[in-house]
């Protein structure tokens, strides 16, 4: 799928007008300073009335990535590489980009306000913010290991957004390799459940996370991926249960 619009258009469009508070929006802001020749050269591709949602989602997640980079004390190239890797950038628009992540990572803000804020704007949507924790988690792992300080920011952040220890552990499951993470886990079910449960548990899920689901409910064009991910650790899943009941 290619993106109707671009990050850096919707960054543009916010930038230009879009009331967005709290520190979201002063990230905006302090963006919007950096827009001098950029802005005009990209004026056509602004469309008014972008949702919020998207825009925050957008603004939230490079934040909270930029803050996760740093959670271990450095921020290495693996773990730019796994931002740009969450999010479809053109590479026109990586500049843009890099200059939000760069602004995040200097910002005096901590990271909970950023989580405290999206918490928010998506308590009726906790599967955006679930998406988020996807997002993170795909960060953090970019190195092939995840740091004990990045595993408390991500205990934090899940707090934050409501999540309970079960919650966590379920999502984390998606992010482990199949050998070490438990697949029932994984699809949210007790090793207890029935052939019948299972598959039921199993549609539901795919048919949640499905890439437009995921848009619909404020995940920008450019992170499907994200969507992509969490749908293939679920199917890893729930083939491995397949092959272990013989289903």
């Amino acid at each position: 799928m290619v993106p109707r619009m671009s990050i850096w258009g919707k960054l543009v469009g916010a930038a230009a007008g879009m009331a967005i508070g709290g520190p979201i929006g002063a990230l905006i802001g302090g963006f919007a300073g950096h827009l001098t020749f950029d802005r005009s050269r990209n004026a056509d591709n602004v469309e008014a009335g972008e949702p919020e949602e998207d825009v925050a989602f957008t603004i939230g997640i490079i934040a909270l990535g930029a803050k996760m980079a740093k959670a271990d004390g450095v921020v290495t190239k693996d773990e730019i590489e796994a931002f740009k890797e969450v999010f479809i950038i053109s590479s026109e628009d990586m500049s843009s980009v890099s200059k939000v992540f760069n602004l995040a990572k200097r910002d005096v803000a901590g990271y909970d306000a950023y989580a405290r804020q999206l918490a928010s704007l998506f308590k009726q949507k906790p599967e955006a913010l679930e998406d988020v924790m996807d997002g993170l988690f795909h960060i953090a792992k970019a190195d092939n290991v995840i740091h004990d300080a990045e595993k408390e920011f991500l205990l934090s952040v899940a707090e934050i957004f409501g999540f309970s220890e079960d919650d966590f552990a379920r999502i984390q499951a998606r992010h482990l390799e199949p050998e070490k993470s438990d697949p029932y886990v994984v699809l949210g079910l007790e090793r207890t459940a029935t052939d019948d449960e299972i598959k039921r548990g199993y549609r539901r899920l795919v048919r949640d996370n499905h890439p437009d689901k995921a848009i619909a409910r404020g995940v920008p064009a450019e992170a499907v991926e994200i969507a992509n991910r969490k749908v293939a650790a679920i199917n890893a899943a729930y083939d491995l249960i397949v092959k272990e009941r013989g289903l």
